[in-house]
């Protein structure tokens, strides 16, 4: 494994470049570890509807930067006090939505530093109650990377300030408020120490002590990552995109997320179609939003055009039954 150094850069536009690069371009056969630091951000899962996650106004006052990743999963806030890890390797077959595979060594790490942490549910790490770090996947072409944040020292009142967290999520997690489950790992450590500090302790117990073999980005490569994140991550289009009106909205949080269809719906026939949540999948489900089209809101109309779709490599585990039932 090689680790990347990002030059220390808190741009969340270059960072998010970085990861994506890094999983497309690299050697297919390595495994790389990235850390980064963003300065204030959103940073929204692929499938999600930033305009419902973020609240605008705050965001825009406070300049806190809105950047959509390409993993799926819920929104999340960063800011300097919160360290960010990457794993960038081949997809096995086994590897994608196996969270425990890749943040074990962070876990273990953190154990080492006296801090009794576990990986919970579909992809938290907590601290007893407290949620700690929030984990993401995204797979491509044989290779993928899972991502987490390691929420350090992050100023707890901005999350609240700036994110909107849906009544479903609250209600379906059984607690009364963000702030309430979230903690920050300085808490808990018995020796006080910055996230610089933490960082380089991370990378030395990962790497058990040794000198630590890093990838240094290249010119080439820089060149890359500066194109994707003009074109791509600071763009209005992938942050934000388009948001047609809908006059038809179902949805429902399954074990795997929450799966939020919107239609509109013209003289019986679906004219749009956008499908939202805070869900994992290897596929893009736009292949779904498409094959609607032009159909009518009927199971049997809407069972026929996903026929031959394997709905796990868009949601997870979800049936298709399942899945048709938020038409009902």
């Amino acid at each position: 494994m090689l680790f990347i150094d990002n030059h220390n850069d808190t741009d969340p536009t270059i960072n998010l470049a970085i990861e994506e690069y890094a999983v497309k371009h690299l050697d297919i056969d390595e495994t790389y570890l990235l850390f980064y630091i963003n300065e204030p951000a959103i940073i929204i899962g692929k499938n999600q509807n930033t305009f419902e996650e973020i609240n605008t106004e705050y965001v825009r006052e406070h300049g806190i930067h809105v950047v959509r990743r390409i993993s799926g999963g819920g929104a999340v806030y960063h800011d300097l006090g919160n360290l960010s890890f990457s794993f960038i390797t081949r997809n096995d077959g086994n590897a994608f939505s196996n969270f425990r595979r890749f943040t074990e060594p962070v876990v273990d790490a953190l154990h080492q530093l006296g801090i009794n942490a576990e990986l919970t549910g579909r992809n938290d790490i907590q601290v007893g109650e407290k949620k700690i770090s929030g984990n993401a996947q995204f797979a491509t072409k044989g290779r993928m990377f899972s991502h987490g944040t390691l929420m350090f020292d992050v100023d707890l009142n901005e999350v609240v300030n700036a994110l909107q967290v849906r009544a479903d999520k609250i209600e379906s997690k059984g607690i009364k408020s963000v702030r309430s489950r979230v903690a920050n790992i300085r808490e808990f450590l018995t020796e006080d120490m910055t996230i610089h500090e933490f960082r380089d302790k991370l990378l030395a117990y990962i790497f058990q002590g040794k000198s630590v073999p890093q990838y240094h980005l290249n010119e080439e490569d820089w060149s890359g990552i500066r194109e994707l994140s003009k074109q791509k991550y600071r763009s209005w289009e992938w942050n934000f995109g388009k948001s047609p009106a809908f006059n038809v909205q179902r949805s429902h949080r399954f074990p795997i997320g929450s799966i939020d269809v919107r239609l509109n719906v013209k003289d019986g026939l679906i004219e749009n179609c956008a499908i939202y949540g805070d869900f994992f999948g290897v596929e893009d489900v736009a292949d779904i939003q498409e094959r609607f089209l032009g159909r009518r809101v009927q199971h049997s109309d809407l069972q026929e055009a996903i026929a031959d779709l394997d709905l796990k490599q868009y949601f997870g585990n979800v049936t298709k039954e399942e899945f048709l039932s938020l038409f009902e």
